[in-house]
């Protein structure tokens, strides 16, 4: 059938040292089945500091065409990690949607417009250790005062999975928040290590990354006491992964934690920091550590070299 270009949707540019999967064809379709493809472009995916609520004194829209809108940016989520928190956000109005939760589904496609052309980038010469990120906000969802749960996986320095999702509990306290992320985050670890031993591949104690210090606390006690009793027990299989040395915990500094991407939304300098064209995430992380420097004053190249600290 010759070499892999296109694949429901998905461009695959393949190099002698590097893949690179983009769906820019898929966006520009998209913004014309919406007559969208003359607006203007927006900075970020999602406004930082208005959230969405039910707005009920708003008017109501067709919500035929805001629910195609969002299936179309979910399937566009498959190689764009940068709008998956906006569009897991405006996908909860699906119901009796309003114009203020159109006008932040268009603010996406305007985004898109000005970034069409971002996508996932695979590095043959990386190192192939799997390790995890994982994240969570507090009672960021205004509707049910629920959490968001956010996580990423590598392979070296190849994003190779990616989540967002509203928690189904209401958290009491932070750390409950992300110990129900990091479970979360351990449990995609977990079927990760399963599927690479059939391709001869042993993952165990894989790395994953939590900014949270009383979440690492509870995951390396493994003793149940009043202090963590509020948590639903079948989060505390991660415990039981960290006892038997299938993954282990690590602090992780929030600055450097790329997971926060798909927990909240974020101005332009840390957004682009966190969504270059070639996501090696990881690499720059280390890179940004050894300078000691705040990623939130960064213009980062997409060949990960830091070339302005502002």
């Amino acid at each position: 059938m010759g070499e892999l270009i296109f694949f429901l949707g998905l461009q695959v540019k393949q190099k002698t040292d590097e893949n690179f999967i983009s769906q820019d064809k898929y966006v520009v379709d998209m913004l014309k089945k919406f007559d969208l493809a003359s607006v203007k472009t927006a900075i970020t995916p999602m406004e930082t500091k208005m959230a969405l609520t039910k707005d009920e004194e708003a008017d109501e829209v067709d919500v035929h065409l805001y629910r195609s809108m969002i299936g179309s940016l979910m399937y566009l989520t498959a190689s764009r990690p940068d709008i998956m928190f906006a569009v897991c956000a405006c996908s909860r109005f699906q119901v009796t949607p309003k114009t203020s939760h159109l006008n932040a589904v268009k603010r996406i496609f305007k985004y898109l417009k000005g970034k069409p052309n971002l996508g996932l980038w695979y590095p043959r010469e990386s190192s192939f250790d799997l390790e995890a990120f994982s994240d969570s906000d507090y009672a960021g969802a205004n509707l049910d005062r629920k959490s968001t749960t956010g996580g990423c996986q590598f392979l070296g320095s190849r994003l190779i999975s990616w989540q967002c999702k509203k928690q189904t509990i209401v958290a009491t306290s932070t750390t409950e928040a992300e110990y129900v992320a990091a479970a979360s985050c351990c449990g995609q670890v977990l079927w990760i290590q399963n599927q690479m031993l059939d391709y001869g591949f042993n993952f165990m104690n894989t790395k994953i990354h939590i900014d949270n210090e009383s979440t690492i606390c509870i995951v390396k006690n493994l003793v149940y006491h009043s202090k963590i009793k509020h948590i639903e027990i079948r989060h505390h299989f991660i415990q039981d992964s960290y006892e038997k040395k299938l993954i282990r915990v690590e602090k992780i500094h929030t600055d450097f934690n790329v997971a926060d991407l798909l927990t909240k939304a974020f101005d332009g300098p840390r957004l682009y920091l966190d969504c270059m064209e070639d996501w090696s995430m990881t690499e720059v992380v280390k890179k940004l550590i050894l300078a000691n420097i705040n990623p939130g004053k960064l213009i980062v190249s997409s060949d990960n070299n830091i070339v302005n600290t502002g």
